[in-house]
């Protein structure tokens, strides 16, 4: 049982499971294929991924080229992140526009991204554990990627730019007006 929240761009889906708790801890559904069917996610995951950052840590932002291309259920165990996804679907009518929504191990909310955006994260707890479902495989020869912080997208990602903590690569991506839009 999941409620569903659209958001400000078609496919993009906060999911909130129902969560069971009592006095010894919780439990929830995290993942039920009939319930996301019923929500309009149909892909099929072939793919679970999990990293561990600390605060400051911004990933990304970065997507598949075809033919490996990715739709992703996103999730935070423990900790906080800021999750942004960026549409660059050529054609789109929100092209260039981005949904941010905080996931933590604490609210259980999960992030749907359909295929066709770029995606990243910036750590807001001390550490973070995130998980995340994909429909593709992870090709090191398809990963694309742009800034994180291109003004042109207006990303607020609630980590002052001192406290940022990147990889080498992320540091050297081209601008937004720079990248190929996904077809």
């Amino acid at each position: 049982m999941i409620n569903v929240i659209k958001t400000a761009i078609d496919g993009v889906l906060i999911l909130e499971p129902k969560v069971f708790g009592d006095s010894r801890g919780y439990f929830f559904e995290t993942w039920k294929k009939s319930d996301y069917e019923a929500a309009g996610i149909t892909c099929e995951f072939v793919q679970d991924n999990e990293s561990k950052s600390s605060f400051g840590v911004l990933r990304g932002l970065h997507w598949q080229a075809a033919p490996y291309t990715q739709s992703k259920l996103v999730r935070v165990i423990s900790g906080a992140v800021l999750d942004v996804c960026v549409d660059i679907r050529k054609g789109s009518p929100t092209y260039g526009k981005h949904v941010s929504v905080e996931l933590s191990g604490e609210n259980k909310r999960q992030l749907f991204i359909p295929r066709g955006f770029a995606h990243g994260f910036a750590v807001l707890s001390e550490e973070a554990i995130f998980a995340y479902k994909c429909d593709n495989y992870y090709n090191p020869a398809s990963e694309r990627g742009m800034r994180f912080d291109d003004p042109a997208l207006g990303i607020d990602w609630r980590v002052k730019p001192d406290k940022w903590n990147l990889s080498a690569k992320d540091t050297v991506l081209s601008g937004f007006a720079d990248i190929v839009p996904w077809e």
